[in-house]
């Protein structure tokens, strides 16, 4: 009878260890790298942490550690959206967001971005389009990094308040009434690739976040300032190297 009552007491120690430990702070990376093996979903570019909210997952777009040393081979347009605060979010990432992609006409997913857009070239943002936007976006929010660099999350791009109806930017500008944020050049706008020459191609990751809410954002901000509820973020990654 006492090792049975020593088991039953050791069974509802773990019980209330595993109610304290489940349901607050704790935190899941969803997207370490950009890399994949380029034959399926990646798990995103940036680091996705998620803690449980009433109806869906509140999540934080911070930098992605330095991944240099990784595969070369970059990952395919993925999507993931935020998870029922019923359940955890897997390994991998917070689920899938059905048909939300972002993709390029001037380069593939995994390929060369062309050198117009880059500061060999006219240095212009490059034509980005996408589609499958979840129902309920109320604003996008764009942000392009080289986690290659060494800073690690050096961010080329950053802008916020596009509308839920856009489907693309066009080369050289953005459409509609939009929120600019600060690169890490010191700069309002886009700056393009411009890594070290002779060295080994750097990766370039598109995210687009479709927010839940309107993101509040001033122009001039960071794009670590970013922190909203998310429905779904796609991501586009491609590479550049100077010769």
């Amino acid at each position: 009878m006492r090792r049975a009552g020593s088991a039953v007491a050791a069974a509802l120690a773990a019980l209330v260890v595993a109610g304290c430990g489940g349901g607050g702070a704790a935190t899941t990376a969803a997207a370490s790298s950009a890399r994949a093996t380029g034959t399926g979903a990646g798990t995103g570019t940036a680091a996705v942490r998620t803690a449980s909210t009433s109806s869906m997952s509140t999540i934080q777009l911070t930098a992605p550690s330095d991944t240099s040393t990784s595969s070369s081979a970059p990952a395919r347009t993925t999507s993931t959206s935020a998870t029922p605060a019923s359940t955890s979010a897997p390994s991998g990432g917070a689920g899938l967001a059905a048909g939300f992609g972002l993709s390029s006409p001037a380069f593939s997913s995994g390929g060369a971005i062309p050198s117009q857009y880059t500061c060999d070239g006219q240095d212009i943002s490059p034509p980005l389009q996408w589609s499958g936007v979840p129902a309920g976006t109320k604003e996008l929010v764009l942000v392009i990094r080289d986690p290659d660099a060494s800073t690690a999350d050096f961010v080329h791009w950053a802008v916020a308040g596009i509308a839920p109806s856009a489907t693309g930017f066009p080369a050289g500008g953005v459409g509609g009434q939009v929120i600019p944020g600060r690169n890490s050049f010191g700069s309002l706008g886009y700056r393009g690739p411009c890594p070290p020459t002779g060295g080994t191609p750097h990766h370039y990751v598109f995210t687009l976040s479709a927010l839940a809410s309107a993101s509040g954002l001033r122009p001039g901000f960071s794009a670590d300032e970013i922190q909203s509820q998310a429905l779904g973020i796609a991501t586009l990654t491609a590479t550049y190297a100077r010769r």
